[in-house]
């Protein structure tokens, strides 16, 4: 477990040292906007300390910005632009709420601009090192699964990374060899569990972090209950959905989120609107579509209209593609931008959908999926959303089996501190052009 420890080690020390560098950007903010720093603003800014550091703790966590040695230079600033972003947002808040007026909003933002450049050298510096380091990762499993996850592989674990393979049905102590010699193990979803248990107890006992790709038996024991039957331990098995008051938690949010992001919005949709009539005076502005929700029970979905119109009536139900010639030059734009989601609000507040949750799909795609994996009707047992696990952790390219898992999993382990983690990781998704893209192939 050294490896593991270690890693924990480097993490808590990374967070450490943003917390330090956040600190140190208002001690010199105060430096750069006072000759001579007054005690009242100063004792407002250590009374407000707490909370700064707290805010940015929940941001740097949030966000992951701790983790370098599996991102992209584009990711890690990308995120840290966000965090800090919403760490100013939230201080100038908490002064205005704790009454600390004495710390000026000037020193507040100019510890933001200090803080960003500090964060992004500190950043900048720890992956030049941990970039020198090549990752060895070895993948037991399937040769299909394997060439569908490698170049995955190689872009999470980083350029350097050596990935070697290992069929899942060679010998057990070719694979417990291969295993000594890697630093990371990842195992297929095809694996038996008798299997599977094998290698993940050797790669322990090795030290070696174990990744595993979970297949849906996984999944349903993922938050069971560990209780008894007189002396003997059992685990119990909740049937998938959310619990009475888990739901009213989770609508009476969504009634308010949905009523107050309409009426912000609405001067931003006339804009949109204006716009899409100017370029096709002619064309519809809302496409209306029927989707299936909870229980698979039919609603109309309302989205801003992105493609040509009768866009389908050629060719039938057909998912939207990398360069779709389908897609009009505006509609290219609010997909990227994800703008075209936002009249899902009124879907939200008439009680169709939810903020978050899985994506909703049409009942031509629904039935096909559901053929080709068992585990597909399960998604239907919480209302669809707007964002989901599986739009922040995946792509539009990822393929239905792998957002199955992701939803499945957001289901199983669903609550409302994870509502909150996907909307404010949903920030994330709309600045990465990677995740609006068309599907490559079909699945």
């Amino acid at each position: 477990m050294g490896e593991i420890n270690s890693t924990r080690t480097q993490k808590f020390l990374i967070i450490l040292v943003d917390l330090f560098l956040i600190f140190l950007a208002y001690v010199l903010s105060f430096h750069f906007r006072f000759e001579k720093i007054d005690q009242l603003n100063w004792d407002a800014f250590i009374a407000l300390t707490p909370w700064i550091l707290l805010i940015s703790l929940f941001f740097i966590l949030m966000y992951e910005l701790y983790s370098i040695d599996r991102k992209s230079k584009w990711d890690i600033i990308r995120n840290l632009f966000v965090a800090t972003t919403l760490m100013l947002f939230l201080t100038m808040a908490a002064s205005f709420l704790l009454r600390e007026f004495a710390l000026p909003r000037s020193v507040i933002f100019i510890a933001y601009i200090i803080g960003n450049i500090l964060l992004v050298f500190w950043k900048l510096l720890i992956y030049s090192f941990v970039s020198k380091k090549g990752n060895l990762v070895l993948f037991i499993g399937e040769d299909v699964e394997y060439l569908k996850i490698a170049d995955q592989m190689d872009f999470q674990f980083g350029k350097r990374a050596t990935i070697n393979h290992v069929n899942m049905n060679d010998s057990l102590e070719q694979i417990f060899k291969n295993i000594c010699k890697v630093d990371y193990v990842v195992i297929g979803a095809k694996i038996s569990n008798e299997l599977k248990s094998q290698i993940i107890y050797e790669a322990i006992k090795n030290g070696k972090i174990v990744y595993v790709i979970p297949d849906f038996y996984d999944l349903l024991l993922s938050q069971s209950i560990i209780t008894t039957i007189d002396d003997t331990m059992v685990m119990g098995v909740n049937p998938f959905g959310l619990t009475v008051s888990q739901k009213l938690i989770k609508r009476a949010y969504d009634i308010i989120v949905s009523l107050l992001a309409l009426i912000i919005l609405s001067p931003f949709f006339v804009v949109i609107m204006v716009i899409m009539k100017i370029k096709e005076p002619k064309g519809r502005i809302f496409y209306k579509q029927e989707r299936l929700g909870q229980n698979n029970k039919e609603f109309m979905i309302y989205k801003f209209r992105s493609m040509v119109e009768g866009a389908e009536i050629l060719t039938g139900p057909v998912l939207a593609g990398q360069n779709d010639p389908r897609i009009t030059k505006f509609g290219h734009f609010i997909r990227k931008t994800r703008i075209d989601e936002l009249p899902q609000f009124l879907n939200v507040l008439k009680g169709d959908m939810s903020v978050v949750g899985p994506r909703p799909e049409r009942e031509f795609f629904i039935k096909q999926f559901e053929q080709e994996h068992s585990s597909y009707t399960y998604r239907s047992t919480v209302k669809p959303g707007i964002t989901g696990y599986a739009q922040i952790m995946g792509k539009y390219t990822t393929s239905v089996e792998d957002k199955l898992r992701f939803d499945l999993f957001y289901i199983r382990n669903y609550s409302f501190v994870l509502d909150i983690i996907i909307q404010f990781r949903t920030v994330i998704v709309l600045m990465d052009k990677t995740k609006s893209e068309g599907r490559k192939e079909k699945y």
